[in-house]
Formats: C-alpha cells, structure tokens, sequence
C-alpha cells in the first residue's frame, strides 16, 4: 500500500467536469485585475476598438487584451510571444480571459496601439487609491534611474566615439596592408596567396565601415544633443554613478508618495540628468492627488533656482539640498554659508565681522544675481582663509529666500532626506527586478512609456494588496 499522496489518472473521464472558477481562489490576485479592467470606461480611456466593427472576421475585445498584459507585468511576463504561451497553458489567465488565446502579433499590436490610454489606465488606479484615502499626505519624493534601451553601446555614436572607432579601424587598416606587404615579399604559395585574399577582404569591411561612420558623422549636427542611436532613435546615452558603467537608455522619473509608498506620477525622458525634471514631476503628482498644495523632496541632483521658483508659483514645497560646488571647504577656507546675510540692512557679514554692501545685479544663467563686496579685504587678517583675488565676493539670488527657507525646514526636519531615500529608491529596485537584465522590450517613446506605466501599474496593485488585502481593494473598486 502506497504512503504517497497520489494524484488522478490523466486518462480519468469524471461525470462533472470541474468549474474553472473553482481553480482561482477568492483571494488571489487576478480578480482585482478582472474587476479593475471591467469597471474602466475604455472609450473614454481611448482604447481602439471598443466597438465591433459590423463586417470582417470579429475582434478581441481590449478589456481581454489589458487584462492579460496587467496580468503579465504582475507576474514578470512583459514578452507577446510567452503571453500567448501562458494564455494556452494558465489556469490563471484561462480563466481571465475566458480562454481565449489570441496571436503574439495581436497582443503586441494592441500595446503598441494604445500607449496614450495605458498610461490613463496606471492613473485611474492612483485614483482609486485616493478615493480609499491611501493618498492623504500631499508628500512625494521624487527621483529619477536610468533604464536599459532596446539600443547596445555599440549602435550609440556621438563625435567622440566616431572619431575614436575610426582611429582604431584605421590602425587595423595600416596592420592588414603592413602583413600584406610582407606576404607579398615572401615566395608565393597557395597558402600565401589566401592569406592575402583574407586581408583583403578585412581591409575591404574596414573601410567599409569608416566610410558608414563617416556618413552618421555628417548627419551629427542635425540632432539636437550630438547623438545618433541606431536601433531606438529616441535612446541616448547616459552617464551613471559607477565610473564606466553608462548605459544608452531612458531616464525614469517618479514621484513616490511618502507614506504610502505608492508611485503617484511617473515619466519616461531621455534627459541625462534631472535638473529641469522637479516642477514637472511635481506638478504631475499634485494633479494626480488633486491637492493644492504639495510638499517635494529630492536630492542635490534636482537643485535649480528656476525649479525652485516655478515651484514656488505653482503651490509647491521643494526641498532639495543645494550641490556644493565651491573647493574651498577643502582647502580649509570659507564658503558662502559663513557669511550672514542680514535683510534689514542688505549686507552679508563676513567672518572678520566686516560688511559687504550691494553693488550691483546682472542676469547669470538666466537668473538675476546680487553682487556684495567691500573694499577692505586686502587689509584684513583673515584674507588668506577668504578669498586669493582682491576683494571677496558674495552673490545673491534674487530669490534667495526660497533657498534660505529650504534649508530651515531641513534644519526643523533632519530625516527628511533619508525619508527621500527610503521612499523613492525601493519601487525603482523592485521594477528593474522584475523587467530583468534588459529592462524595455520595446523601442521609441510611445512603446517604452506604454510598457513603463504597465510596470507602474503593476508594482501599485501589488502594493495596495500587501497594504489593504484583495478584497478590501476589490470592493472599494466595485463601489
């Protein structure tokens, strides 16, 4: 007698055959996708093909077709190609999609077709997630990561990889006519004779390919920032933390709610840096939680006076912490924030307890600038520790007081940027886990922001189901 828990025959025929529903418990999560989708307005979302069409073969419906990519991106199945396979094989989304399998083309097509409404689907969650009263705080943290385009480093070309791939092609060159030279002088053979043909042929694809560099070269000053990617036009090349270890990509804007760690706004750029990105991501998330006004932290990577400022007009709280771009800590010797600048009298105070008075203002990097100096500091004790030129000078935006009520706040709140860290960094680990080594499948902005808000969406149900439970969520979206 087996001791074994044993399974059923594969050939037993049962009188009843089990419903598909009894497989899909109550507390899994592909019903939230099922109601989610099913309490959407596609037409007004913009979906395609919402109605059918009255001759032809008939279509899928694109409640079907959003359900399984929603579905896909919760289980890390971004791929059309392994969709159709799970769709034939899944209890799961047979039971979703009420067993229809369509092609890899048609899954693919409908992404690519309906960029612009996915991304509404992503914020009509954030939506539901505000009605439950998850999204009270009016906080976010913003930030930004670089992801991997459909592009290699190779198929990247700037002035400077040009010039330097053909430099290295044409040293190949000269050691192919150098090696054939030498052949040529020795006793001809057979042998001799293919390897001159070989040459050849490398020295023929070597020039070859000088002559294609040369051409993208000329087509360089027609772009915009110098740079041409072969296989996504819209990838550029990007600079990461780690010397070496740039990438061409995208960078990944997101503003994460700081309590509920729900990513409230989200976009796709190919900026290499986030200095103009903070009003803009910000603004998206006060939409986004309908509020009037709104706190932002990031980091020293955000810090922009003009950022400060339309932040400022637009009922935004920035908290950034400037960059500091001065040595002269280093050295030992004193930095801007030792002089004290008094408003009644508009001077700044100097560490000798001198006075340095308003000359004059002149626009700089299209901010206006205050210059205060005063004529003294070649007498005074304290100059070698000050400044090497002749007189110290003290520049004063003339929206100063943005940044001077800034940095009281981080004074009156020092975890503000480790909250930041806390909070921003974790949703961009998770979505890089999940999409794999590659990151984007697709190419061009509308494919890659279509793909990046199915990510997002994704990480916010899972979210909300480890915050509130399934059927907690279930049911606020069926009210």
């Amino acid at each position: 007698m087996s001791r074994f828990i044993e399974g059923v025959g594969r050939d037993q025929v049962t009188l009843l055959p089990e419903c598909l529903d009894d497989y899909v418990c109550q507390e899994n999560a592909v019903r939230v996708v099922d109601v989610f989708v099913d309490a959407l307005d596609l037409v007004e979302l913009g979906f395609g093909r919402t109605i059918s069409a009255g001759t032809g073969r008939p279509g899928y419906h694109p409640s079907i077709l959003l359900k399984l990519f929603i579905y896909g991106y919760l289980n890390r199945i971004a791929s059309s190609r392994r969709l159709e396979r799970e769709a034939g094989r899944n209890v799961e989304v047979m039971w979703l999609t009420g067993r229809l399998v369509p092609d890899h083309k048609t899954i693919a097509d409908f992404r690519r077709l309906n960029s612009s409404p996915i991304r509404k689907t992503c914020a009509r969650f954030v939506e539901v997630c505000r009605r439950m009263g998850v999204l009270d705080r009016a906080c976010v943290a913003i930030d930004g990561s670089k992801f991997k385009a459909v592009n290699n480093r190779d198929r990247n070309f700037t002035a400077g990889k040009i010039k330097l791939r053909i430099t290295h092609l044409e040293d190949s060159a000269a050691r192919y006519l150098e090696e054939m030279a030498r052949t040529d002088r020795q006793e001809q053979s057979h042998t001799q004779t293919k390897k001159i043909e070989r040459l050849q042929e490398k020295l023929s694809r070597v020039r070859q390919e000088v002559r294609r560099l040369e051409a993208i070269a000329t087509e360089l000053p027609d772009t915009s920032d110098g740079q041409i990617s072969v296989t996504d036009p819209d990838a550029r090349s990007m600079a990461t933390r780690g010397k070496g270890t740039g990438l061409v990509g995208h960078n990944v804007q997101t503003a994460v709610d700081t309590e509920a760690h729900l990513i409230v706004a989200h976009e796709v750029t190919n900026v290499g840096n986030d200095r103009a990105q903070l009003e803009p991501m910000a603004q998206a998330a006060k939409v986004a939680l309908k509020v009037d006004a709104l706190e932002a932290i990031a980091d020293r990577g955000y810090f922009s006076g003009t950022q400060l400022l339309a932040c400022d007009k637009q009922g935004i709280t920035p908290t950034v912490p400037r960059p500091d771009t001065s040595g002269n800590r280093k050295k030992g010797m004193f930095v801007k924030a030792d002089f004290i600048y008094n408003a009644n009298q508009d001077v700044y105070i100097c560490p000798a307890d001198k006075e340095l008075t308003y000359r004059y203002t002149r626009e700089e990097g299209g901010l206006m600038q205050r210059r205060y100096w005063q004529n003294d500091c070649q007498y005074c004790a304290l100059k070698h520790q000050c400044t090497t030129g002749k007189e110290r000078r003290i520049a004063r935006w003339e929206h100063e007081h943005l940044i001077e009520e800034m940095y009281a706040r981080m004074d009156e709140k020092p975890d503000l940027m480790r909250t930041r860290r806390s909070t921003v960094e974790h949703p961009f680990g998770t979505l890089k886990a999940w999409m794999g080594s590659t990151h984007f499948l697709t190419r061009r902005f509308p494919n890659v922001r279509a793909e990046m808000a199915l990510s997002v969406l994704a990480y916010n149900i899972k979210r909300m189901i480890n915050m509130v439970g399934i059927s907690t969520l279930i049911g606020a979206m069926s009210a």
